[in-house]
């Protein structure tokens, strides 16, 4: 196992992910796994990227994940069966890092979000019905300052920052930006994580 995945394991167990706040508002329960691995001795994170046509988040890229089924036990449940139905993860090779805060959707979900390292010669067999594409990007890449930038959004009569990464011609976005931005700043000042981002 790389550095970085055993202090990343150690800074989410410090610090678990929070839950969402909003008194009033009920939102439906998602969860998704934030899939990283080792590639030549790097850390790289897993994407998807969903077909044009489906009804929500249509072409959009995200990690393996969705609602939480009533068989689900937990959310960690719903994130492991959810890698496993779209893209082919078993469940038994995720080593689960901890968890990062919730985040809510404008689709009206809360997400909650796990890190996991999964193999990095793992076959995947993703649902040609949920998943267009798997897009392997290092994390070195990500955290280049050219490659992320922040617009300031309106909506429901307040300003939001929306978060954007590129990556060739894929360019990641809304909650899946948001839960990067996360993990990014749990992952600050550990020495592996510097190293990387700034080599």
């Amino acid at each position: 196992m790389l550095p970085l995945f055993a202090e990343l394991r150690e800074r989410l167990r410090e610090r678990p992910g929070r839950a969402l706040n909003l008194p009033g508002l009920r939102l439906r329960e998602a969860s998704v796994l934030v899939p990283m691995f080792e590639r030549g001795g790097e850390p790289w994170i897993l994407f998807t990227k969903r077909p044009s046509t489906l009804r929500s988040h249509a072409g959009q890229i995200s990690f393996p994940g969705g609602g939480r089924d009533p068989s689900d036990e937990t959310p960690l449940h719903t994130a492991l069966r959810e890698s496993w139905e779209e893209v082919g993860i078993p469940p038994e090779s995720v080593d689960v890092l901890g968890m990062l805060d919730e985040s809510p959707t404008v689709t009206q979900y809360r997400i909650q979000p796990f890190v996991g390292v999964i193999p990095g010669d793992l076959d995947y067999r993703p649902s040609a019905e949920e998943i267009d594409l798997l897009i392997e990007v290092p994390l070195a890449h990500l955290l280049r300052p050219q490659a992320s930038r922040r617009e300031i959004w309106k909506h429901g009569g307040d300003e939001h920052v929306v978060y954007f990464f590129d990556y060739g011609p894929h360019v990641i976005w809304g909650a899946t930006a948001r839960i990067l931005v996360d993990l990014f700043e749990r992952a600050r000042g550990l020495p592996s994580f510097e190293e990387v981002r700034s080599p």
